[in-house]
């Protein structure tokens, strides 16, 4: 008897999978199968939200169960025009889809004349190329994702089509010869036959094509022809690994076809199916089975071993199976949620191979793939955008709703935490995988863990940001505010903020009710360590009583070397000068495969958190940052988190937290088609959520920033663990250069009134968090306006000089 329980752990051997035939009950398949899924697809079921485009009715072949294929007596028109392709396509757009699916017959020029006419008047010389223009239409318009089904392809076709679209679709069907003899369902068509499809699957291989495959089951097949299928395609994807997903389809007998008196698969048999194929793949390959064409519980699906529902259109019927119509996507996700799970979006190329794109789609493709990526290279829904004023839909908020129950997975790993064991890198990773229902109690016991650590009090500080240049050595890719060699096309022109003008900016602060400047900017090709400390020196002789936030760790360890002394030696100058913490900003992503990307002349990690903990033991306090949601993943997020809480064991100098979502619109690595639009609202949520519940009771505070978020969303970060709201910021500009439409200043009566509208308790704080006097409060409540700042404009042969003298010998 065979030992099924096995298989959870490793996979059958192609001897073992046909001893799956004595299994004849799904269920007792399915009690292995489930946990083989759970193990790599956790809470989640996928789907991809497409327009199906039906491109052409015609085909060389004649499956006798057939109805999608016509003859073109039976068409008004033998290929939709590019603009009936477009039309389609902005339908789906205007309504959150991502995908567009192309199917068509195989080649049918090669069998009607009317084909080869239609062709000729469309100016191409064959399907392929009308195909492949269309594709590239619809992605350049739309920016939805074509996902072809064009049949056989040689390998310059792949090479072509590559180009135009990241994943394709081609059903192997059967592997036996037998259905392809008089008599069954594939005779009369040679583009059905076994072989020719393998070698097609085998030259996508080659082609890095992330690939969707499948078998077609009750046409006339066996379960030992099925097992055998399916272990032809579990040989393909162990040679090229471009098989992203496998779909059981089961066959439905339609009118005016041969096969219309043929008997359906019952729905046990194809659950039975279903379960053998999880058991053959074991938890890496996506299951897949059209929702449409099963006639029963959804649920028993679940249970046999899918992870994905398919693609699912709110806006165009299946055309190959008309008589079918698509569930509705909320009907979907009760019914993935009665199962136990979250119903999850994808795109149509799955997240390996998204984040493995520069072997796997095409430079002019990735782009587009990007922009529709979230942190888990999953489906981005909705529109939110961090810095954004736009208001969200209702797929932003779909994530973030409370659906009825909690999957026992995140149950129990919270539980976890919350007892007092340290989250491991994994486990954090898996936070931010949270929706629906985990996404609330997530939420809850990040505020729970808020309300141990600071009560009902939200703080805030009144801050001036001086921003002293924005011309900088280095060209990070995610910085739009720095101006340099290749930055003159972005927002504002090159500045610098002499000696007096910070000084006169400091008193101005003093006056309004500030307790602190932060000053910041970029690494000019002049700047040593000596004009930091004249920036020190210059605003504690305009105002002693001013505390001084200032100098990342880039710049200090940018001034240190300019002196040649060591970082610790450097930090102390500083303090004597009247230095009073530093801002924990230039950490980005504490992981260097990231940064390396990012910002490859930068510090590395180990150098930032060297510097941090220099200036803890130096007694300067900092607080600590992360940019994220751009070419980053939740892996780094964790990462990050995990570093930041080894160092404030070390140290214990970290005042507080920040969270800076990456602000997309002027970035240049995202106006060069390389990062993301940022992380979802949901992301942004969880990333101050997550961080309260690794980070507890070691850091204290998260603060929520209100130029990334927005007010709105700022409020729903201090119900999910964050309890400060940062600063007021006068002449705040490093977002706004960025593209976000928040920042300049948020008064102190906006801060409060946003504050008291969520019930909680206002309070004016200082940067190292402690009271503020009642008159400096006054002051700030009742401020005269901004006066306008002073730069000194740098001239282009100024800026040319500046960059002659940073060039390397």
């Amino acid at each position: 008897m065979l030992n099924i329980e096995r298989f959870i752990h490793e996979r059958p051997s192609a001897d073992e999978a046909v001893h799956l035939l004595d299994c004849t009950d799904w269920r007792s398949l399915a009690s292995v199968a489930g946990p083989i899924r759970d193990s790599l697809w956790g809470s989640q079921l996928t789907y991809s939200r497409k327009v199906f485009i039906p491109l052409t009715h015609l085909c060389r072949d004649v499956c006798h169960y057939c109805t999608f294929a016509k003859t073109p007596r039976n068409l008004s028109q033998p290929y939709l025009s590019p603009d009936d392709v477009l039309e389609i396509a902005q339908r789906g757009a205007a309504v959150g889809c991502k995908e567009a699916l192309f199917t068509l017959g195989d080649k049918p020029e090669l069998r009607y004349a009317k084909a080869r006419q239609a062709l000729t008047t469309l100016g191409f010389e064959s399907t392929l190329a009308y195909l492949e223009h269309v594709a590239a239409l619809v992605l350049r318009e739309t920016g939805l994702l074509p996902h072809l089904n064009p049949g056989l392809l040689d390998a310059p076709d792949f090479e072509r089509l590559r180009r135009v679209a990241p994943s394709m679709g081609f059903m192997l069907e059967t592997a036996s010869d037998r259905l392809s003899e008089r008599g069954g369902p594939h005779f009369g068509s040679p583009d059905k036959l076994p072989a020719r499809r393998i070698e097609t699957l085998q030259r996508a291989g080659e082609a890095r094509i992330p690939t969707t495959s499948g078998i077609l089951i009750g046409i006339g097949e066996t379960r030992l022809e099925r097992i055998q299928a399916l272990l032809v395609l579990r040989d393909l994807s162990d040679r090229y690994g471009h098989l992203q997903e496998v779909i059981i389809q089961n066959f439905r007998a339609k009118p005016d076809t041969k096969m219309h008196a043929a008997a359906e698969p019952s729905m046990d048999d194809l659950c039975w199916t279903v379960a053998t194929a999880r058991l053959i793949f074991g938890p890496i390959m996506s299951l897949q089975v059209p929702p449409n064409l099963f006639g029963g519980d959804l649920t028993d699906l679940v249970r046999a071993g899918i992870n994905d529902w398919g693609g699912v259109s709110p806006v165009t019927p299946d055309h190959v199976n008309p008589e079918a119509p698509w569930p509705n996507l909320d009907f979907l996700a009760s019914e993935s949620e009665r199962a136990g799970y979250n119903l999850v979006e994808r795109l149509t190329v799955y997240p390996q191979y998204i984040a493995a794109r520069q072997q796997w789609i095409a430079p002019e493709v990735a782009p587009h793939v990007l922009r529709l990526s979230d942190g888990a290279n999953l489906a981005r829904p909705g529109r939110w955008a961090s810095g954004s004023n736009e208001d969200v839909n209702a797929d932003d908020l779909r994530d973030i709703a409370r659906p009825r129950r909690t999957t026992t997975l995140f149950a129990a790993l919270l539980d976890k935490i919350l007892s007092g064991a340290e989250a491991t890198e994994s486990e954090t990773a898996l936070l931010f995988t949270a929706r629906g229902s985990d996404f609330a109690r997530v939420c809850d016991a990040a505020d729970q863990l808020r309300k141990a650590a600071a009560g009902e009090v939200v703080t805030y500080a009144v801050v001036r940001n001086i921003n002293y240049t924005n011309i900088c050595l280095y060209k990070c890719g995610f910085c739009a505010f720095s101006k340099g060699k290749t930055h003159e096309d972005l927002r504002g022109k090159p500045y610098m903020v002499e000696l007096q003008e910070i000084e006169r900016r400091v008193r101005e602060a003093w006056d309004r009710g500030a307790t602190e400047v932060c000053m910041q900017g970029g690494i000019h090709p002049s700047f040593t360590g000596k004009t930091y400390l004249d920036i020190c020196r210059a605003a504690k002789q305009a105002v002693p009583e001013m505390h001084v936030h200032a100098f990342s760790p880039l710049e200090v360890s940018h001034g240190a070397e300019t002196l040649g002394m060591p970082v610790a030696d450097f930090l102390s100058e500083l303090k004597a000068a009247g230095l009073g913490s530093l801002p924990g900003t230039a950490a980005e992503i504490l992981d260097d495969d990231i940064r390396l990307q990012l910002a490859p002349d930068k510090i590395t990690t180990d150098e930032w958190l060297n510097v941090v903990a220099t200036a803890h033991r130096a007694g300067l306090r900092t607080t600590a940052t992360i940019m994220f949601g751009h070419i980053d993943g939740y892996e780094h997020w964790a990462r990050h988190l995990l570093a930041l809480r080894r160092l404030q064991q070390e140290t214990g100098g970290l005042t507080e937290f920040v969270p800076l979502p990456f602000v997309h619109m002027e970035a240049p690595l995202y106006l060069r088609g390389r990062a993301r639009k940022g992380p979802t609202l949901r992301e942004a949520i969880l990333m101050h959520a997550v961080a309260r519940i690794v980070l507890h009771p070691l850091i204290l505070n998260i603060q929520v920033s209100w130029t990334k978020m927005g007010p709105r969303w700022a409020q729903h970060c201090l119900n999910a663990g964050a309890n400060d709201l940062g600063g007021t910021l006068m002449n705040e500009s490093i977002s706004r250069a960025a593209g976000a439409a928040h920042g300049q200043e948020f008064s102190p009566q906006q801060m409060e009134a946003l504050i008291t509208a969520i019930g909680r308790t206002p309070r004016q704080r200082t940067t190292l968090y402690g009271p503020v006097r009642a008159d400096r409060h006054q002051l700030a409540l009742h401020a005269a306006p901004l006066s306008e700042p002073i730069v000194s404009r740098i001239t282009g042969s100024a800026l040319k000089a500046a960059r002659t003298a940073a060039a390397p010998a």
